[in-house]
């Protein structure tokens, strides 16, 4: 999840910006970088890692203008470095843009104006809309912006500025959050809330389609269809603390609640004329048939939501899989040649363990598929095969809605391997992707009830021990609901397979005692 600041007034841009990017580093960044347009025409720097490198540049080497974008990125297209990160520049160096979202077909871009011979110097897709904007301007930038935003496929959020404009900036907003701050005698465009709060209290929600044109003293919001439109300015009452977390109390229940809008995004992403469509990122049906044995390897709750992968691949693609906990695998002399696959599960792509496995896999002739939420990690970078979850950064401990895109991810590479192996007919295949987009909206369902999830937490938060209890699929989600619990609440909690429950732990079973059923599967409701 990246972040965009820009800005347009008397102030000094440079200042203006870099106090907005510090609003929002609580998204979690890998890089940062700033563009303004003064008599050199538009100056930039960026450097990878924290906010400081970038300060400490700026310090070196100043830049100053009236007129400037600024962003933290949090990379999805190739690795964080210097180049990278963004603003990006048009091959003349005119035109430079911030951008939060993905370009979906920007390959496809990219392929065209090499041709065409445009040079690209990043592994992103971002610097795709730059040039394009250069192959596309002649005297208006908002003209240029219009034709280009009709070539864009996916998510986006962008600040642009021209240096043959250097009184003018644009941003446009497709699926990606935008919003506009107004001033006496400024303008500001950002991410999100906090990064306008020093400055305005006055905001603009812009819509879906919308794209925002400053120039002078005024601006104009078009829509989607390329009218004029008047907006709504809002006053903000939160306080900057509470704004950084969405208005939450805290990191981990705002996480909660963004589940839905990432699921949707990540099926969005990942879903095309009702099928799956990994692209590039999953095997071919010569490669499935050769497999023999399916490992599925992760810690904690990446372990967990590798246990309802492990479901969903031996129910719907008929393979047996073996679901191993990271640190154990090395030593259980696991049965590895070249004609194994190994999916490897972790939300940050470093996990120690994890990366040891891919290694051992590796090194005995295994294929090697990760699953993980950080593009350019040590697995990305060393997987022969990588699945992005599209979370965005988790900020609380407790993993949420990382866990939740994992396991969809994971039912999508099911289904995925199903119809290329013949193993699921067309109507199962069909009714199951129709189901998975059911699923956000179901989780604002179950969100919105939060006065009865408050009074049962209530009910159990002074017990000392409890436990959970669930068969099937819904002991691999038990499991995961204990270690929350866990997790959180420090109350001392076990997760068993219902039917095991006799088997001796009966006995720690007393009055009091709270006991969480999750009964889900219609097949064993009677058990």
């Amino acid at each position: 999840m990246c972040g965009i600041v820009s800005y347009k007034g008397k102030l000094d841009a440079r200042e203006v910006i870099i106090d907005g990017l510090e609003k929002l580093e609580y998204r979690g960044y890998d890089s940062a970088g700033i563009a303004v347009i003064n008599d050199c025409g538009i100056s930039c720097v960026k450097k990878a890692g924290k906010l400081e490198n970038l300060k400490k540049a700026l310090e070196e080497d100043p830049i100053e203008g009236k007129v400037g974008i600024g962003h933290i990125r949090w990379a999805t297209h190739g690795e964080a470095n210097d180049v990278n990160s963004h603003p990006h520049l048009s091959n003349n160096g005119k035109i430079a843009v911030v951008h939060n979202g993905i370009i979906e077909n920007y390959r496809d871009l990219k392929k065209e104006l090499e041709e065409e011979g445009y040079k690209f110097k990043s592994s992103t897709d971002t610097e795709v809309i730059a040039v394009l904007l250069e192959k596309y301007y002649e005297t208006d930038l908002l003209e240029a912006v219009r034709k280009v935003r009709k070539r864009l496929v996916g998510a986006y959020a962008c600040g642009i500025i021209s240096a043959d404009e250097p009184d003018r900036l644009i941003g446009i907003r497709q699926e990606s959050p935008l919003v506009a701050g107004i001033m006496e005698d400024s303008f500001m465009m950002a991410s999100d809330i906090p990064s306008l709060l020093k400055y305005t209290r006055d905001v603009i929600y812009l819509e879906n389609g919308d794209i925002v044109d400053i120039e002078g003293d005024s601006y104009t919001i078009y829509d989607k269809d390329e009218k004029v439109v008047d907006r709504e300015i809002k006053k903000i009452e939160w306080s900057v603390d509470a704004a950084t977390k969405a208005g939450y109390d805290h990191f981990m229940i705002k996480e909660i609640n963004e589940q839905a809008s990432v699921l949707e995004e990540l099926i969005r992403l990942n879903e095309k004329n009702d099928e799956v469509a990994l692209d590039g990122d999953s095997f071919t049906k010569e490669d499935l048939e050769n497999f023999e044995r399916i490992y599925i390897v992760a810690c904690g709750t990446a372990y967990h939501a590798g246990l309802v992968g492990a479901y969903a691949l031996e129910k719907f693609a008929k393979i047996p899989v073996i679901c191993d906990i990271a640190s154990e695998f090395r030593y259980n002399d696991p049965f590895i040649d070249e004609n194994t696959l190994i999916i490897l599960v972790s939300q940050s792509g470093e996990t120690a363990d994890t990366l040891a496995a891919l290694r051992l896999g590796k090194k005995n002739g295994a294929k090697t598929l990760v699953l993980t939420n950080v593009v350019a990690s040590s697995l990305d970078r060393e997987a022969d095969k990588t699945i992005y979850c599209y979370a965005g950064p988790e900020i609380a401990v407790a993993s949420t809605k990382a866990y939740t895109t994992q396991i969809i991810s994971l039912y999508m590479l099911a289904l995925d391997f199903s119809l290329k192996l013949g193993t699921i007919g067309e109507e199962k295949y069909k009714e199951i992707i129709s189901e998975m987009k059911k699923i956000p909206e179901k989780i604002k369902e179950i969100l919105d009830d939060g006065e009865k999830i408050k009074a049962y937490a209530n009910e159990i938060k002074d017990c000392d021990s409890m436990f959970y209890i669930g068969r099937g699929l819904d002991y691999k989600s038990v499991i995961e609901g204990s270690l929350k619990l866990k997790e959180v609440s420090y109350i001392h909690s076990e997760a068993l397979a219902a039917g095991e429950l006799k088997h001796g732990t009966i006995a720690l079973i007393e009055e009091g005692t709270p006991v969480v059923v999750v009964a889900s599967q219609e097949n064993i409701m009677e058990k």
